[in-house]
């Protein structure tokens, strides 16, 4: 994808692929929203204040049999803590998600509308769902402000917005997990990972 520049302070600025929705800009510290236009300003990306990680933007993981390639960081508190996400595309250009809380890793990838879980009533804690023929319990509910983004990512975050979020532990070892804002809604389904098993090749 050709450069654009940030309407900010006019530096060049390069949305790691195509299907990219948002991008940061390193010279002024804005976050750009990309559209048909080209690109207008978001906010701010916060600060990423360094920590041990495994992994870091521009890094290719491999996983399994699997590359990924990380384009995106996004950085989360909870209150007591914070946690990680990469937005990566597979060898294929397809987008995943890489969460790191503590050490522990999550693959996952975000699920169509059409296939989301269907359910009755509120999902709270201790409750159990069927999805896909496996048995699903929400272990996790909480919420997440968003406090540093950098490099690009398919859809808009906003630095200061609050997101809950739900995690349900699959019998099998997969995990769901729920996004939402106001209304809103997203579904990402995946699993754990080994960290001893990810290979890093870094930038």
């Amino acid at each position: 994808m050709s450069d654009l520049n940030c309407p900010n302070c006019g530096n060049l600025v390069a949305p790691a692929i195509k299907s990219a929705k948002m991008v940061t800009c390193d010279a002024c510290t804005t976050t750009l929203l990309l559209d048909d236009a080209g690109l207008r300003l978001a906010g701010e990306q916060g600060v990423l204040h360094d920590v041990p990680l495994i992994c870091k933007l521009g890094d290719e993981l491999r996983i399994g049999a699997g590359r990924y390639h990380i384009l995106g960081h996004a950085r989360f508190s909870y209150g007591r803590g914070t946690w990680d996400e990469f937005w990566a595309v597979d060898e294929s250009g397809d987008p995943v998600w890489i969460s790191v809380d503590e050490g522990d890793l999550i693959l996952q990838r975000e699920v169509p509308q059409a296939a989301w879980p269907q359910y009755r009533g509120a999902l709270r804690l201790g409750r159990t769902l069927r999805y896909q023929a496996e048995g699903f319990r929400v272990d996790e509910d909480g919420t997440g402000t968003c406090v540093g983004l950098k490099g690009s990512f398919g859809h808009p975050l906003t630095v200061g917005e609050t997101y809950r979020f739900l995690n349900l532990q699959g019998e099998n070892g997969t995990v769901l997990s729920a996004e939402i804002v106001g209304t809103d809604h997203e579904w990402f389904i995946g699993s754990w990972v080994d960290p001893f098993e990810v290979e890093v090749k870094p930038t």
